[in-house]
């Protein structure tokens, strides 16, 4: 079956990864590399992280839960400080790439994982920059945020929910993301799946599958 509609993941994928927004944290903080990642990966769908993803804590009982998984890691960290790291900056040639791939006819998608804090859904902390993010936002035909569907990737059925919206077979999609956990079940449900580690690979790896030039 032809491919005809490409699902993105924002934050790591139109913009730069809040991963390398966290080691800086850390750095700054003098906990270890990638604490961030560990207090995240323990528990993985029952953590704090987990509960405010799906919009089921705010952000004040967030910053205690997360603090108190870190000190159960020995790690000093606050989810307050945390969520000032989420948004990432915009990569314009992913940008440039949704207006090529509608310009060619392909249907755009977004589903993010995302929390109910700062401002719109790239969790922005200034108007400017929520405004930039509403720009990009627009070009997407359907979006999925967890904060407001109350499912977060990798569940199944985050993936369908958009399959349904857009009313398209996994078979037609391609789904872009930068963790391959994310990755892993859009292919099982049988979207083709590209793990991004940059704007460049991701590019590159989207315009062979697609045979379009997007870099």
């Amino acid at each position: 079956m032809t491919i005809d509609t490409v699902i993105f993941d924002f934050g790591g994928v139109i913009t730069s990864s809040p991963f390398e927004a966290f080691n800086r944290l850390e750095a700054e903080r003098g906990v270890p590399h990638d604490s961030v990642r560990r207090i995240n990966s323990t528990n993985p769908d029952g953590n704090a992280w987990a509960l405010f993803e799906r919009a089921e804590i705010d952000a004040a009982q967030f910053d205690m839960l997360f603090a108190n998984e870190a000190a159960m890691l020995d790690i000093n960290l606050r989810g307050a400080d945390v969520l000032k790291c989420l948004a990432g900056d915009v990569r314009p040639e992913m940008v440039a790439a949704l207006d090529t791939l509608t310009t060619k006819g392909y249907r755009i998608g977004c589903i993010t994982n995302n929390v109910p804090s700062g401002k719109g859904a790239g969790m922005a902390l200034s108007d400017d920059r929520a405004d930039e993010i509403a720009a990009i936002m627009a070009r997407f035909e359907h979006i999925i945020e967890s904060s407001k569907a109350g499912v977060r990737k990798p569940d199944p059925r985050i993936y369908q929910m958009m399959c349904e919206a857009l009313s398209v077979t996994p078979q037609q999609c391609v789904y872009l993301d930068d963790l391959g956990i994310n990755c892993k079940p859009a292919a099982v449900l049988g979207m083709a799946a590209i793990k991004v580690t940059s704007g460049d690979q991701a590019l590159a790896d989207l315009g062979k599958l697609l045979g379009l030039s997007l870099t």
